[in-house]
């Protein structure tokens, strides 16, 4: 529900703030006053494109904000689920501003927002009628939504269990894509796993392989080095050569004379033992390094195995990981998936039996759906012709078309659409056809007055819903209004007396020259404005104490039927 309207430098608009209330606001004034011009801001607020003219002459921008009571708790999480926070109230506060270079800046509850994001926001919270306006009438594939609202219960408790069914069969459809795949690939995904385990498994690696393998090879391509340093080294410490002293016989012959000095000095025994653990020491490092010496083998046949070996790794490591653990590890991996794949046929078969039941469950669910959009569509058709009847539709044929879809969704696979035959001799043809905005106002009226309990749009708007009826109709038309506003809020822009006598609030709009400016003005009516206006729809421009006389009578009758 729009609560308050803050229009400045829209059209003839300078400033203007308007608070409406619940129920029914009705909007009159004097053609050309410029109410149309509240409905543009709002439009505009709503985030349609403005005219050309929307700026007041002579001004930088304009500016609409409005502030929104929204009730609808499935409108108020669609809002959240955008990144939009709502006060605790349920009040949005929509803002939108135009300057005159034509950039456009949108807010909701103070977040800039797009003017896509604007529109799928007010979508579901304010709903405009007029002879050149598109609005959701027009759009078919909300006339599912219209009337699964109308089914209530019983169809929600459907869809949550055809939501149920599309789960299983979309786990199921995923599965069994997976073991089959595409024609013929199935099969040669199992050769190409087949290959891979073949050529891992003939390569027989074993963890840690790699490394040891690197070792050896830098060994033995330095083996002749490795060579001569060794014996060379086995000359200084053990000799070989009975012309040169070797530290073992250096080391041996400076214990004997240590050992003499300890005999003599009992204070070097410490000193004694020490050169002997050195001597026996060195004896054993003479033993390795001569060990060693006999270990090198220079055959240059076992570098090149080693090397071909790890060349075989490296090759392996460039189509299955980036070591051999993790070639281990794939080879375990596809040879899990060739041994499920292998046995899969009758996992294939139990799954298409599977899919098969849950598609006849899902057929057998959109089909109970059906049912009750079949039954509440009979039950909407003859009220909708009883109604449009009353606003002076008498020959009228209204009728919900409904036809299967080979797809289905969580919404089932029905597919519908408003049709309607104004007058006599004509087929029924889709509504969104229909060349009559007073038509399409009074069809619209017409769903209002039947689903008004079921729809959760807050705000009707209604601009000249009265263009083409008179009479006993224009009070059908008043009537079923305030029937609407006693569910919703309703603004409606007016020249019958008999709809604006029905308000639960009244607002005049006029035009004035200030200066050399021409400016519109809204002004809420109290009892007495509210007759006197009245009195001006009712006699035109001569406005009688007869005249004044009968809009009280048409005010205090309206107040009656509204069971005031």
């Amino acid at each position: 529900m729009i609560t308050n309207l803050q229009v400045k430098n829209v059209a003839l608009i300078d400033e203007a703030e308007v608070q409406f209330a619940a129920g029914l606001n009705v909007l009159t004034g004097e053609t050309g006053a410029g109410k149309s011009i509240l409905i543009d801001s709002i439009n505009f607020l709503l985030g349609e494109r403005p005219g050309k003219d929307f700026i007041r002459s002579g001004a930088e921008s304009a500016l609409v904000e409005g502030l929104i009571q929204v009730n609808d708790q499935e409108s108020l999480q669609a809002i959240e689920d955008m990144g939009v926070e709502i006060e605790e109230d349920g009040q949005l506060l929509l803002s939108r501003s135009l300057n005159a270079q034509g950039r456009s800046v949108c807010r909701v509850n103070g977040r800039n927002v797009t003017v896509g994001m604007l529109k799928e926001i007010s979508a579901n919270l304010v709903d405009i009628h007029s002879q050149h306006q598109h609005h959701s009438l027009l759009n078919a594939n909300k006339h599912i939504v219209l009337l699964d609202r109308f089914c209530g219960e019983e169809l929600e408790n459907l869809k949550a269990q055809l939501s149920d069914i599309i789960v299983k069969y979309r786990e199921i459809s995923k599965e069994l894509k997976e073991l089959q795949g595409a024609p013929g690939q199935r099969e040669a995904q199992m050769e190409i796993w087949q290959f891979q385990i073949d050529e891992i498994s003939r390569a027989k690696l074993k963890p840690g392989e790699e490394e040891e393998l690197t070792t050896k090879c830098k060994r033995l391509a330095a083996v002749d080095k490795l060579s001569k340093n060794t014996q060379e080294a086995l000359f200084l410490l053990h000799g070989g050569n009975f012309d040169v002293s070797s530290a073992t016989d250096q080391v041996g012959k400076a214990l004997q004379l240590i050992s003499e000095l300890a005999r003599l000095d009992e204070s070097k025994h410490g000193l004694q033992e020490r050169l002997t653990e050195l001597s026996m020491q060195l004896a054993d490092i003479v033993a390795e390094l001569s060990d060693y010496d006999q270990s090198l083998d220079a055959d240059p046949q076992i570098l090149e195995v080693a090397e071909a070996r790890l060349d075989l790794i490296y090759r392996l490591k460039k189509k299955y990981g980036a070591s051999v653990e993790d070639i281990l590890a794939h080879l375990e991996k596809i040879s899990k998936q060739m041994s499920k794949y292998s046995d899969s046929e009758d996992e294939i078969i139990r799954l298409k039996r599977k899919r098969r039941e849950e598609m006849q469950a899902i057929a057998a669910k959109c089909n109970e759906m059906t049912a009750v959009r079949r039954k509440n569509a009979e039950m909407i058709q003859g009220r909708i012709i009883e109604v449009l009847g009353d606003l002076g539709m008498k020959n009228v044929q209204f009728a919900i078309a409904m036809e299967k879809q080979a797809a289905f969704t969580a919404n089932g696979n029905d597919k519908l659409e408003f049709m309607i035959s104004p007058n006599v001799g004509e087929g029924l043809k889709p509504l969104s056809k229909i060349a009559s905005g007073g038509e399409m106002s009074r069809v619209m009226l017409a769903l209002k007055t039947v689903m008004a309990n079921v729809d959760g749009i807050g705000t009707l708007i209604f601009d000249e819903i009265d263009s083409g009826v008179s009479g006993r109709t224009a009070q059908q038309v008043a009537e079923k209004l305030a029937q609407i506003g006693a569910a919703h809020q309703l603004l409606c822009i007016t020249h019958l007396p008999q709809i604006a006598a029905m308000a639960d609030q009244h607002f005049l709009i006029s035009k004035s020259v200030v200066g050399e400016s021409t400016l519109t003005s809204v002004r809420e009516l109290g009892q007495t404005g509210a007759i006197q206006e009245l009195a001006r729809l009712i006699g035109g421009a001569q406005i009688t104490e007869a005249t004044v006389k009968a809009a009280g009578e048409m005010k205090e009758m309206a107040g009656s039927l509204k069971g005031r």
